[in-house]
């Protein structure tokens, strides 16, 4: 398990710090830090008064009134040392609205909490602990949820997802850096529907943090050989895994993804994985299938990058980490779905075996394909990948995940990614998972005038279309080789790696679409 915050449940009725030790015989031992929710105007919940008692509550008053902490969402109240309760530090998390707010709207917003909200506050509560090596929350809020629960557990999941680090490779640390993963207890009612509640949440966080991982990765450890022998990590949980290597490829005629990797000394890999959570009435239950872009590093190829940035590209593997953290959520929770997870693994170098600007492919669906630039190399990946796995599987539908172009940057920043459909119910039920989740997507769209630019004079097309509308012209090309079967296309370039950070995500690489597509198919796809 990467580096990360290790969170359990505890009932509520065994915390007791209202006595410091000194007036207690010495027998209560102080917690480390106890952290405590406060809303709007310092409104604290039931059980925190209880907890903390008459001089807690006092004490909480006079601090926050120092410090001018009104309970503002996000915002803390740090108390060091108090003398009324027996914890070294009292930290306050504020949960309500703006200063000064409230209004019925706010008070219906409070009421109706979200997984999102808790999902938040949980990654609030691990910053503030900041370098706490151990801390207790009191999981009692003014606006009581109506499934404490489900609110703890996403909670938990939002304390994971916001501690985690990737230190790997770092062999002197800050003070702040070294040492054991925070241990944080959550204090809740009811523990024992608090952890089963926990248990889908922490399979989801477990891929979310397994995808940043690969995603951080560095280019000369994370060849696609390794990537795809890492993905039999997956077999422990019951995933079937298949690595095609180089000459299967070569065999079942993917022309398109090897020409891609003809260029490196590390040859090219692409593997299938499968979760059979649900074998259906008559033992043929039909797939959903996702597929990665997995370009372990990106040159560009003969058609090169420029030097500033390109260290990036160690990320344009992004995708197929998504898909290799969503097969792990499935089958670490038990989803009761058939599920294929496809990734198509190649380094673009410019070695001397490289494809040249004005080549010719052959594509494993038969199709021909004038490589116009050698950077625009992701579609070629995925046209073997997602023609194999329509062809081969007859999925219910294919997502796929590409850190793609730089264009959809241009056009969404890193807000949004890039949605491209064939099928308005898959395309509404992605929109709506993004929301839930947070991951949030933008359809843009496809069209006849769009396709004819990627017309080529010499093959069937080519791989640009141009300056112009060019994360729409790669999307066009794609769905050339989706024959027909519901599809999206979910270009992640300014959301999978490199991404604005967050209350839940600190990380270089973000995870995104991990969430996004469990919750896809936990709401619509599970048997």
């Amino acid at each position: 398990m990467p580096h990360a915050a290790k969170v359990d449940f505890v009932p509520l009725a065994s915390l007791s710090v209202a006595a410091p030790p000194a007036k207690a015989g010495g027998k209560v031992k102080p917690i480390s830090t106890l952290v405590i929710f406060a809303g709007e105007d310092l409104n604290l919940g039931k059980a925190t008064r209880g907890l903390i008692g008459e001089a807690g509550v006092a004490l909480v008053k006079k601090a926050a009134g120092a410090a001018k902490f009104k309970g503002k969402t996000s915002s803390a109240l740090d108390i060091l040392a108090p003398a009324e309760l027996a914890v070294e530090r009292l930290l306050v998390i504020g949960t309500g609205g703006e200063e000064g707010e409230k209004s019925a709207k706010r008070k219906e917003h409070d009421k109706a909490k979200g997984p999102r909200d808790f999902l938040s506050l949980g990654g609030v509560v691990a910053s503030k602990a900041g370098q706490a090596s151990a801390a207790t929350v009191v999981f009692d809020l003014p606006q009581n949820p109506k499934d404490a629960a489900a609110a703890a557990a996403e909670f938990a999941e939002g304390i994971t997802l916001r501690s985690y680090k990737f230190d790997l490779y770092k062999t002197k640390k800050k003070d702040d850096e070294a040492g054991e993963p925070l241990a944080i207890s959550i204090a809740v009612e009811d523990p024992a529907a608090a952890k089963r509640a926990a248990k889908g949440r922490e399979a989801v966080a477990e891929g979310v943090l397994l995808a940043r991982g690969l995603v951080n990765e560095p280019a000369n450890i994370l060849y696609p050989e390794e990537f795809a022998k890492r993905t039999r990590e997956l077999e422990k949980l019951g995933v079937e895994v298949d690595i095609l290597d180089k000459a299967a490829l070569t065999k079942l005629g993917m022309g398109a993804l090897l020409g891609v990797g003809q260029g490196s000394a590390r040859e090219s890999r692409v593997v299938i994985m499968r979760w059979r959570g649900d074998k259906g009435k008559d033992g043929k239950a039909k797939p959903v299938a996702f597929v990665g872009k997995g370009v372990t590093f990106d040159t560009g190829g003969i058609s090169i990058k420029g030097a500033a940035g390109m260290e990036d590209m160690k990320g344009d593997m992004a995708g197929a980490a998504c898909v290799v953290g969503l097969m792990h959520a499935l089958a670490a929770r038990k989803a009761k779905v058939d599920a294929i997870g496809a990734i198509g693994l190649v380094e673009n170098m410019p070695g001397s075996n490289a494809q040249r600007p004005g080549d010719i492919v052959k594509s494993l669906s038969g199709q021909t394909i004038e490589v116009i630039n050698t950077d625009a190399e992701g579609r070629l990946v995925l046209a073997d990948v997602l023609w194999y796995v329509q062809d081969k599987y007859k999925p219910q539908f294919m997502v796929d995940l590409a850190t793609l172009t730089g264009a959809v940057m241009v056009a969404l920043g890193q807000e949004y990614a890039g949605l491209f459909s064939n099928d308005d119910t898959l395309s509404e039920r992605l929109t709506e998972a993004g929301k839930e989740t947070g991951e949030k997507l933008w359809r843009l769209p496809l069209g006849p005038a769009y396709d004819k630019l990627i017309d080529s004079k010499f093959a069937d097309m080519k791989n640009t279309g141009g300056r112009h509308g060019g994360s729409i012209t790669a999307a066009q090309f794609l769905q050339r080789f989706v024959n027909g079967t519901p599809w999206a296309h979910l270009d992640i370039a300014g959301t999978g790696m490199n991404a604005p950070v967050s209350d839940i995500n600190q990380s270089w690489g973000s995870g995104f679409g991990v969430r996004l597509l469990e919750r896809l198919v936990s709401d619509h796809y599970e048997g």
